[in-house]
């Protein structure tokens, strides 16, 4: 396993965002740690993917291993400032699902093991019934559908702990709550 894909050690309680584009994991993240006064690791794939368009340049299969290693990068970094909890808008196990769907036939031994090595105490799996929105990196809003059921695959098939949200940005936000309180109590 390489090391700048792997975690480094922590005692905070590490939760990920994870599901398809444009199903509110940014949102949620940001008021998750704004709840519990916590930070967020952001997803560093849209900087980087921002940051290509810039130069008329689309995202290929050789910048995956950057991008994985740009948001380990992120999240050590930001073990360091987060208090009890650390919220992930994303990880690399997504990294992953996004290489394998983009890219058919994408397969990388290091990201693999990483991803799936990589300790979270519970996934927040988002549906998509928030409705899409455009943006300049966003790009397959008519296969919401095929992304989730991919997502949800990658979950069920490597045995994470997850729990779905569904509704609306509230909704989400109350189930998150009530979930990452029980782990508080139960690490406590």
């Amino acid at each position: 396993m390489e090391k700048n894909l792997r975690q480094e050690d922590s005692d905070l309680l590490k939760i990920v965002l994870f599901g398809p584009e444009s199903t509110g994991k940014t949102v949620l993240a940001k008021q998750l740690a704004e709840h519990y006064k916590t930070v967020y690791v952001p997803e560093f794939s849209r900087t980087y993917a921002l940051e290509k368009n810039k130069t008329n340049h689309v995202l290929t299969e050789e910048d995956v291993m950057p991008i994985a290693k740009g948001q380990m990068f992120l999240e050590n970094e930001l073990t360091k400032t987060a208090k009890n909890l650390l919220i992930c808008d994303t990880n690399l196990l997504e990294t992953k699902v996004y290489a394998e769907v983009y890219y058919k036939g994408f397969y990388n031994e290091n990201l693999t093991a990483s991803a799936l090595h990589n300790y979270y105490n519970l996934y927040f799996l988002t549906y998509i019934d928030i409705p899409w929105e455009a943006d300049e990196v966003r790009d397959k809003p008519n296969e919401r559908e095929t992304m989730f059921a991919a997502f949800k695959e990658a979950l069920d098939h490597n045995h994470k702990p997850y729990v779905l949200l569904k509704g609306t940005f509230k909704e989400r936000f109350d189930l998150a709550v009530k979930h990452i309180d029980k782990l508080i109590l139960e690490h406590a």
